[in-house]
This record gives C-alpha cells, sequence and structure tokens, in this order.
C-alpha cells in the first residue's frame, strides 16, 4: 500500500509495503536498524469475543452517526496537517449484522505484527516465531492488483502458520480510487458503479479467504492506496466503493477492514462516518510512518471516538530489512489491536 505522509516524503521515491503493495511513492528516513532491536517474545494478546454490541449489531462504528464537524478530526495537539477538506454525500445501505440473531464472533490480537509483499516461506515463519517481537503477519489473500505473485499461499501455509501460533491480517487489493496518480495500479474505480464494484470485490476476497480454511467473522482488510484528497468527486467513489464492499461482506458473515493512509482513505472515511454513510469497516489499519507503536492517535484523523473498540491497526514504519533465527526479510511494521482472521 502507499503512504503519503507529509513527514515520509523526500526528494527521493517512498516505498510503501503494506500487507499488500510494494509501489514505490516515496522513501521513509531510517528507522532503526533491525540488529540493534532486541529479540523478544511477541507481546501480544489474543481475545475470542464479539465486538462492541453496537458495532456487533451494525458493523459500524459506535459514533459513526453522531453528527460532528469533520474539523475536530484534525484539531489534536502535534496533528498533521489537516487534509483539504471534501464534501461527502450520505451513502446508507442496509446491513445484513443488524438482523443477525447473535453477534460475529472475532478474534482480535493486541501486539506487534508485520506485513511483507508475498507470503513469506514457512522456513522464515518458523524461525522467526519466538525469536522476533511479532505475533501477527498481513498477507495479501486476493485482488487483482497485488503486487507481488504469492505461490506459498496456500490453505495449507495458512494452517501451518496459524500452527505455530502466528495470527493471520487478510488484505485485498482491488481497484483504486479514480484520482489516484500512481500509473501502477491501472484499474480504477468507477463513481457510476462504486458501491456494485464494492460489493463485487467482496464476493472475490470472500472466496479467497474461504479457500484458505478461514471462518466466517474473520476481517478482511481492503488496501486502498494514497491519492490526492481535494477531489470530492473521487473520495466520494471511494466511500461509496467501501460502503458496497462492506455491506457484502457483512452479508456473507465476514467482517470489513480498511487499509489507507492518514492523509488520503484514513481522512475519507472518518468523514463518511460523521456524514452517517455506511455500513463502514468494522476495523481501519491506517498508515502513518511516524515510528510510533501505538495505535491510539491515528495522525488526528480518527480522534478518540471512532474505531476505538480493539479495531484499529497503525502501520508505522514501512520497508525495513529485518532478521531473526537466521532469516532474513523486508517488512512493514505495525501495531495491532484489532480482528484478525478466525
Amino acid at each position: 500500500m502507499r503512504y503519503l505522509g507529509p513527514a515520509a516524503l523526500t526528494a527521493a521515491s517512498l516505498v510503501l509495503l503494506l500487507a499488500t503493495d510494494r509501489d514505490a511513492v516515496g522513501m521513509l528516513a531510517a528507522g532503526t536498524p533491525a540488529a540493534s532491536r532486541p529479540a523478544a517474545q511477541p507481546q501480544s494478546q489474543l481475545q475470542l469475543q464479539p465486538l462492541a454490541p453496537e458495532l456487533a449489531a451494525q458493523g459500524l462504528p459506535a459514533v459513526a452517526h453522531q453528527a460532528a464537524p469533520l474539523t475536530a478530526v484534525g484539531a489534536v495537539a502535534g496533528a498533521a496537517a489537516e487534509p483539504p477538506p471534501v464534501r461527502l454525500t450520505r451513502t446508507a445501505l442496509s446491513d445484513p449484522l443488524r438482523s443477525r440473531r447473535t453477534p460475529l464472533p472475532a478474534e482480535v490480537f493486541t501486539g506487534a505484527g508485520f506485513d511483507a509483499c508475498a507470503a513469506p516461506p514457512l522456513e522464515t515463519m518458523r524461525a522467526w516465531w519466538g525469536a522476533s517481537p511479532y505475533g501477527a503477519v498481513g498477507i495479501y489473500t486476493s485482488g487483482r492488483q497485488r503486487a507481488c505473485a504469492q505461490p506459498r499461499l496456500t490453505a495449507a501455509w495458512v494452517r501451518e502458520v496459524r500452527a505455530l501460533g502466528w495470527q493471520v491480517i487478510p488484505t485485498h487489493v482491488g481497484r483504486q480510487a479514480p484520482c489516484m496518480k500512481a500509473s501502477g495500479k491501472a484499474q480504477r474505480i468507477d463513481p457510476a458503479k462504486a458501491v456494485q464494484q464494492g460489493k463485487e470485490e467482496a464476493a472475490e476476497a470472500v472466496r479467497a479467504v474461504k479457500n484458505l480454511g478461514l471462518r466466517t467473522g474473520t476481517p478482511v482488510y481492503l488496501d486502498i492506496e494514497a491519492y490526492p484528497r481535494g477531489d470530492s468527486a473521487c473520495s466520494q467513489a471511494v466511500m461509496d466503493f467501501t460502503v458496497g464492499w462492506t455491506q457484502a461482506l457483512h452479508r456473507a458473515g465476514f467482517r470489513s477492514g480498511f487499509y489507507s493512509s492518514t492523509d488520503a482513505g484514513v481522512a475519507d472515511l472518518a468523514a463518511a462516518a460523521r456524514a452517517g454513510s455506511g455500513p463502514l469497516p468494522d476495523a481501519v489499519w491506517y498508515a502513518r510512518w511516524d515510528d510510533r507503536t501505538t495505535t491510539t492517535d491515528g495522525a488526528g484523523r480518527l480522534g478518540d471516538d471512532l474505531w476505538a473498540d480493539h479495531a484499529r491497526i497503525h502501520q508505522y514504519h514501512g520497508n525495513v530489512q529485518e532478521t531473526y533465527g537466521g532469516a532474513a526479510l523486508t517488512v512493514d511494521r505495525d501495531q495491532v489491536d484489532g480482528p484478525v482472521a478466525r
């Protein structure tokens, strides 16, 4: 995935590798070398629980329909400059989760995670378990615009990795924002068909995770790469696509996740929530390479009231090579406090 945060852009191209995409878009200032980071057991907490009743019943952030000025989203101390304002029209579809007799179960992981462009070799996953600080791995389970081939990603790979103790974060890379500047992702959302296209891609994502042996209640995170914000029609298309995506996932019995940069898709998602659009994703994976191992600030885009109940992942550092147990891998670093695969 692409992250175009103001602190990360330099004259050189920056590469953002979320659990789904390795397109070049900028280069992050070097962080702490992997060799200097002490190896530790994964510091994590895994829970099997329903999400908050409001989310479980509606698939929405608990306050998604409360009226609040969008300007409040970025008005925290130390927040990045507010992205250009956009006008979003409320898009509201029925949410299949509301008619469920019981909430979808959810497995929530709290701790360190990483994502890589391709599913790593099993030997690497074995070497890293217990030797690295990580307990969760992001994998690109589906999408016509994944940047890397996935020759190792099979039901057997998922089964063996989970048997080791790893938690899995599925990600889908499909159509992108109509106004996206990068040329590496040619297939874009059609604003006139955005809701339907979101539903179509959700169906593809559901087939993929089922083929990998993952159960209902599993979230699939929609990868929306960075795009220039300020074009209301473009932002509306992305949010309509996301609403359609979420409705279809909920209908199939799966949870919806959303990945993007804090200054692009995440800012628009917060605006859509405050406008009362829905159903919206159950969890947000926000990219901001600030080396802060927290999920509490969202760069000022989310505030304390949106996706605050074990529903966030923060990608805080990208494109770094790390070695544990003699196995090297290039990864993005994530702090996880949200739903993972079941």
